[in-house]
């Protein structure tokens, strides 16, 4: 998600932070998830988890989770937050679960980062709408400065 930002020049505007809803604070990164995703270019091995927590939530925007059940946690920690708390295939109008491949072979580790780049590339342009972000793809925008007309 964090990379898909940048490369539509909105990294300065969107914070992308994860936490885990059974996370321990401070593990790394399984070495499967590393090498999967340093193939793509993207390095994991500098980030450390953390758990969510109030604090989290409060500040959030919008909240994306792979499982329900990742919901439904974040509705015993804090259910005043739960409007703005998606399943991240809820953006491209789907209600299925991203299981975390955590502990399986290398070959679900591809699946699930095939499956993650295909629901946040279709997914962007429902993701920026509840942030209120235009999309800069949108090329029917055309953008207008004072005078002109258009």
């Amino acid at each position: 998600m964090r990379r898909r930002l940048e490369e539509l020049g909105l990294a300065d505007q969107v914070e992308v932070m994860s936490a885990g809803v059974y996370a321990q604070e401070g593990q790394k990164a399984s070495s499967l998830a590393v090498s999967t995703l340093a193939d793509r270019g993207i390095l994991l091995e500098e980030h450390r988890s953390q758990p969510m927590t109030p604090s989290l939530l409060q500040k959030a925007d919008i909240v994306l989770v792979m499982e329900e059940a990742h919901r439904r946690s974040v509705f015993y920690l804090q259910p005043q937050q739960l409007g703005k708390v998606y399943l991240l295939t809820e953006l491209i109008g789907r209600h299925d679960d991203v299981k975390d491949p955590y502990g399986g072979p290398a070959q679900g580790y591809e699946l699930t980062v095939k499956l993650l780049q295909q629901v946040i590339d279709a997914g962007l342009p429902r993701l920026l709408k509840l942030l209120k972000l235009s999309d800069p793809r949108d090329s029917s925008r055309i953008p207008t400065t004072p005078g002109s007309t258009g």
